[in-house]
């Protein structure tokens, strides 16, 4: 019984808080200006960050693969030409890779029938059900 009181004076209590945080804001911010700046703020820098976490994993995957090819013995002009591909390679590749994985679906004719169904009455079909009788 308790436990029951507990949570009920709980709820009271986050009602009444919620009720204050919402007045705060709306005296403080009536039009919502400071509230739209602050989440395009959020936004805006949640993608900055992750334009630079990209831009660090591609040169550390640059540097990493450099890194073994050269403890492998290999020259400092054959690891940059490794390392170095051109746009029209990768291009090449997904076009390669998209017609290898276009192949593998195996295409089936798909044909359609539709037929009459021979008992028409159903009462989800039916629109007495649907409308609200008044008495008059």
């Amino acid at each position: 019984m308790t436990s029951f009181i507990f949570a009920v004076t709980a709820i009271d209590s986050m009602k009444i808080m919620a009720k204050k945080t919402q007045q705060l804001v709306q005296t403080s911010d009536p039009l919502g200006v400071g509230m739209t700046m602050i989440g395009m703020g959020i936004v805006f820098l949640s993608l900055l960050l992750l334009y630079q976490v990209f831009l660090y994993i591609t040169k550390l995957l640059n540097y990493q693969m450099k890194r073994s090819l050269s403890k492998k013995g290999e020259s400092k002009e054959s690891i940059e030409k490794q390392v170095d591909v051109s746009g029209d390679v990768h291009a090449a590749i997904a076009t390669a890779l998209h017609l290898y994985l276009s192949e593998i679906h195996d295409f089936e004719n798909t044909v359609l029938t539709i037929g009459k169904v021979s008992r028409t009455y159903s009462p989800w079909s039916s629109k007495i059900y649907g409308l609200r009788q008044y008495h008059r």
